[in-house]
């Protein structure tokens, strides 16, 4: 190998470097965050492959000693490591992706061309590599993101050609990645409504392992597009090489784990080629949603700490800012409600001490009123029956209150039994001469339509635009594709892509008239989460399953992926818990109520009053702190969890008995983590019951050390389900 001396460009005050093909027999291409490396490598055939993917080297020069220190066999298509795996031509295995040109030709050939790196500040860089098809005018350029300092990645392809005529796009994948190692296992997730995020762990085997979304929207249904990876053995919290991957786009999805005849592992990840061939111009670009993946060697707790911290940093909205406690109708009311009922509501928030009321689903429609959820979803006027005065007096006694005041949407949503559905056929989703397929009483409006777009960032304009003190909105999705037909689109093919696409373009005029109000992204629960998603939005909601015991199994699932400030918890009647134990879940992410405080016992209403006051002084920590998970509810009888403030001055502590059996408690002190081992630390019991007393003794102080080696006994018990402790440093 020779040595490579980049040519340095210098423009606008960024660096770029570029190398041109044809030069050198073979370059290496190192994308490097602050303690991995992906190696991409040409060869004497200007083929790129992926020859390295694990911790950086100080010496970037020996990155091309690492493909000669294996000797698995012959590959003898010599692409099974390609950094973008073209079908039709030599390759055996997935491809990324598939065409078939203007003259019929099914065969792509991409060669190396060039490549250049930006960088856009100091901890982001950019990486962009260009590869032709010797013989069709077609082009393909990788995109790796680089935050260096959280080991995230960003990869993504636009595709372009100077053709004839259309190229037909039959598969285009975001990510191509390559693996090596001895053994690798899957952690993947599955569910249905109120049952989302189910864990299964598998060791991946020869042949293809495929995780996919055919549903159109409510996309993450059944199965995310989240996983992890890890090397050697299943993954554990605190040691082991773990890869984590998720794809930041909000419809169908596949993502490929092939096991390859050398038994090294390839991921190919993006947008499901499931009837979605897509026609592209020339001159015309196809970008692919970006995926997201991340190395650790220290376990996936240091994983999702380092995802966390991107997350709030550089993709959710606001990610660092505040949010907003509310009670919820929902629970109180369902549809049955009238203006009286609502601003008595509104003043029982005020008296729990929240900071906001959502009014939920039921406001609207006349002619087809909305009393249950059979009618009346895509008229959006008020209900004059409910509520004679409008919403702006809902919104004036919440000012008056001194709260918030938020509501609940489903735009992009028709029921049968409306005047917008009657009116508008043609803009719902739906095969022409075959019956009409319903979820949850309703179908899907075409948003590939650009004036179903407009119909529907109307519905949020009028909203916002009649009531200019109206806070926050709760957007729900509740209805899957079903009968994949547009009368909008030529070519039906493109209907999936476009969908999603068509509520991106909403939801940009959204935030560009409207960049800060904060949004709930729900459909039914977690069925459309991504990154992409919560670009948009500032929480979501995991599931319509809010019985306490469940969500502690679930929300430890999802707090892998996604930070505690993304997460919206609300207080229910579901579930056989104690109202603690319900509040102290809940506490574990954004909180809010569902439910009927005017039926509060007065203990019970003293309990929930002090509880907003408590979690306000141990938000941040829960928020902007590491998370810890001490011990797994799947394995243990009592679960633990706790955040620490960025500086190790303050942490909590949740922990809660997951086993009822007879005499399960808490028998052995529970270690701490992330806590600074030199510090001094007061523990003391938090979000006690009116009249109940700690099991702690006292406010002791303990060591960082002692915490940490030897832990502490949380006290949970039958008569102690659930228990909060609050760690502060001596000062």
């Amino acid at each position: 190998m020779k040595t490579i001396i980049p040519k340095i460009i210098v423009a606008t005050g960024l660096v770029y470097f570029f190398t041109s093909p044809g030069v050198f027999s073979q370059e290496i291409i190192p994308i490097e965050t602050t303690n991995n490396a992906l190696v991409l490598e040409v060869n004497e055939k200007d083929e790129l492959g992926v020859s390295y993917f694990g911790k950086k080297l100080e010496n970037t020069h020996e990155y091309g000693e690492i493909a000669g220190m294996y000797n698995q066999g012959d590959d003898y298509s010599t692409v099974l490591n390609s950094a973008y795996t073209p079908a039709g031509s030599k390759n055996l295995a997935e491809p990324a992706i598939t065409v078939e040109h203007a003259d019929g030709n099914t065969s792509l050939n991409l060669k190396y061309a060039g490549h250049e790196i930006k960088n856009e500040t100091k901890d982001i860089k950019l990486t962009k590599i260009t590869l032709k098809d010797p013989v069709y005018s077609f082009q393909v350029s990788l995109f790796y993101k680089v935050f260096e300092k959280y080991d995230v990645i960003e990869t993504w392809t636009e595709i372009v050609h100077q053709e004839a005529d259309d190229v037909v796009l039959k598969k285009a994948a975001s990510a191509n990645l390559y693996l090596k190692g001895k053994d690798f296992w899957l952690t993947h997730f599955h569910g249905d409504w109120a049952k989302e995020m189910q864990p299964e762990e598998e060791k991946i085997t020869h042949g293809i392992k495929t995780l996919d979304s055919k549903l159109g929207t409510r996309a993450n249904l059944f199965r995310p597009s989240t996983f992890m990876i890890s090397e050697g053995a299943p993954a554990k919290e605190d040691e082991g090489t773990v890869m984590f991957g998720t794809l930041e786009w909000s419809g169908n999805f596949r993502v490929d784990l092939e096991l390859d005849p050398l038994n090294n592992l390839r991921v190919i990840a993006g947008i499901n080629d499931y009837n979605s061939a897509f026609k592209l111009k020339p001159g015309e670009i196809f970008k692919t949603p970006k995926f997201l993946f991340l190395l650790s060697h220290n376990g996936k707790g240091e994983a999702s700490r380092k995802l966390h911290s991107w997350a709030r940093n550089h993709k959710i909205l606001n990610g660092n800012g505040d949010r907003m406690t509310l009670l919820n109708n929902w629970e109180a009311t369902y549809f049955d409600f009238n203006e009286n009922k609502l601003l008595s509501l509104i003043e029982d928030a005020q008296d729990l001490g929240v900071d906001l009321f959502l009014l939920d689903d039921g406001w609207f429609g006349n002619k087809y009123p909305r009393n249950d959820d059979t009618a009346g979803l895509g008229d959006w006027e008020v209900n004059e029956k409910k509520l004679p005065n409008g919403i702006g007096t809902l919104v004036k006694k919440a000012s008056d209150e001194d709260i918030k005041f938020g509501i609940w949407i489903e735009p992009e949503m028709v029921n049968p039994d409306s005047e917008l559905y009657h009116k508008h056929p043609d803009w719902v989703i739906n095969q022409p001469g075959r019956d009409e397929h319903y979820f949850r009483n309703q179908l899907v409006l075409d948003l590939s339509n650009p004036e179903v777009q407009d119909f529907v960032f109307g519905v949020v304009d009028e909203l916002f635009s009649e009531n200019p003190n109206l806070a926050y909105m709760k957007w729900d999705c509740n209805s899957v594709i079903y009968n994949a037909h547009s009368d909008y689109l030529e070519d039906q093919s493109h209907l999936y892509i476009e969908y999603v696409k068509g509520l991106y373009n909403v939801l940009d005029r959204v935030r560009e008239k409207y960049p800060r109000v904060p949004m709930m992204l729900c459909s039914g629960g977690g069925g459309r989460v991504d990154y992409k998603a919560l670009e948009y939005f500032t929480e979501f909601w995991q599931s319509d399953n809010t019985d306490a015991l469940e969500r502690v199994f679930m929300q430890w699932e999802y707090s892998y992926f996604y930070p505690s400030i993304s997460v919206a918890n609300h207080v229910t009647e579901w579930g056989d818990q104690s109202l603690k134990y319900r509040t102290d879940v809940a506490m574990m992410g954004k909180l809010g109520f569902d439910i009927v405080v005017s039926e509060l016992s007065p203990e019970d209403f003293e309990f929930s009053q002090n509880a907003v006051e408590t979690y306000n002084r141990i938000k941040g920590d829960v928020w902007y702190g590491d998370l810890y998970r001490l011990a797994d509810p799947k394995t243990h009888d009592v679960a633990s969890l706790m955040y620490v403030g960025e500086d190790q001055e303050t942490a909590v502590m949740f922990n809660y008995l997951v086993n009822n059996r007879y005499d399960k408690k808490s028998t052995v002190p529970v270690k701490l983590k992330g806590l600074d081992a030199c510090k001094e630390y007061f523990v003391t019991e938090i979000n006690l019951y009116p009249g109940e007393k700690s099991a702690l003794k006292g406010e002791k102080i303990y060591s960082g050390e002692f915490l940490m080696t030897i832990g502490v006994n949380p006290g949970v018990s039958e008569n102690r389900k659930s228990v909060v402790l609050r760690i502060e440093a001596v000062r």
